[in-house]
């Protein structure tokens, strides 16, 4: 039973899960059934220019439902969880004020996690020398021995941060070095209460068909051009140590472009770092609290997993389609 002061929170609608596991589908449909505007919780998609790799909702499914966080960044543009959280609660207040249920759907756990339950971000300070002096470190003895150093002092944050994601992992060794305090301990602090009435469905699936589904994705990516699209942000003048261009399937066709290994090995690399975020992925959400999974293994079953989300939603939201 809701309390007056349940009656009093906005209704948030979430869908997470694994990369390539359906959530675009399911969205549009729970959206157009919900009334609902879609607020991205992919921190890739922020970016201009990165359309293909990033697996953006196309032009003509966001005619169909409004989308937001997308496309808010150029490439060379840093952006942080504090500021996608305080957009996206702006956002959720918009949306209300619309009459529409607010709905994020994607994949950045720590994104959709700051913002379900208003996480207070670490005031530890900056030191700008100890950043620059492992920015050299990263560039001189490379990404796995940077990832080492933070393994070595705050093994959660390493286990959730790929090698690639320097800006991050060089923010958990800062907060260490400034505080003494490890990330993963701050992240255990947190409260864990939603601001919202809140529904978080969760997608899961058989591993063996996510990871083949993953490996169509990128084959399907390389059809529609990304190549191309990494190209044309190089040439733009788009760093390869930039944040965005550490994003699977930047990071690794930048790679081939700029001479490192074949186009081949290129794809390999992308196939086998998109499987590794995805199991990430899982196990950033799985610790997660308020989580319900519906298994979407059975493809040809979608009117069965619509109907399981519809009784989710129904008993978390009191909300008819």
């Amino acid at each position: 039973m809701l309390t007056e002061t349940d009656r009093q929170r906005p209704r948030l609608l979430v869908l997470v899960g694994p990369t390539a596991v359906g959530k675009t589908k399911l969205s549009l449909t729970l959206a157009e059934q919900y009334n609902a505007e879609i607020i991205s919780g992919d921190s890739m998609q922020v970016y201009r220019g990165m359309d293909i790799g990033t697996a953006k909702a196309t032009p003509e499914e966001r005619a169909r439902i409004r989308h937001h966080m997308i496309d808010i960044r150029d490439p060379d543009e840093p952006f942080s969880v504090a500021e996608f959280q305080e957009r996206c609660t702006e956002l959720i207040r918009e949306i209300h004020g619309r009459g529409k249920l607010p709905f994020i759907v994607g994949g950045t756990g720590l994104y959709i996690e700051s913002v379900c339950y208003n996480f207070q971000f670490s005031d530890a300070g900056s030191d700008d020398a100890f950043r620059e002096e492992q920015k050299a470190f990263a560039q001189a003895q490379g990404a796995e021995a940077l990832h080492e150093r933070l393994k070595q002092v705050d093994p959660e944050s390493a286990e959730r941060l790929h090698p690639n994601d320097q800006r991050r992992i060089i923010r958990a060794l800062e907060i260490f070095h400034v505080s003494g305090e490890r990330l993963s301990d701050q992240l255990k602090r947190q409260k864990k209460q939603s601001p919202y009435e809140l529904c978080i469905v969760g997608l899961t699936m058989d591993r063996a068909l996510l990871y083949k589904r993953i490996e169509e994705r990128i084959d399907s990516m390389m059809q529609q051009g990304l190549v191309e699209e990494v190209r044309g942000l190089l040439v733009q003048g788009c760093s390869p140590s930039s944040v965005a261009m550490q994003g699977l399937g930047y990071k690794q066709i930048a790679g081939y472009l700029l001479g490192h290994y074949s186009l081949e090995e290129a794809v390999v690399l992308l196939k086998r770092d998109t499987r590794h975020f995805a199991k990430r992925q899982l196990s950033w959400f799985r610790r997660m609290k308020d989580i319900e999974w519906v298994d979407v293994s059975e493809l040809a079953e979608f009117p069965t997993h619509l109907e399981q989300i519809h009784a989710i939603i129904a008993q978390k939201l009191k909300l008819d389609r």
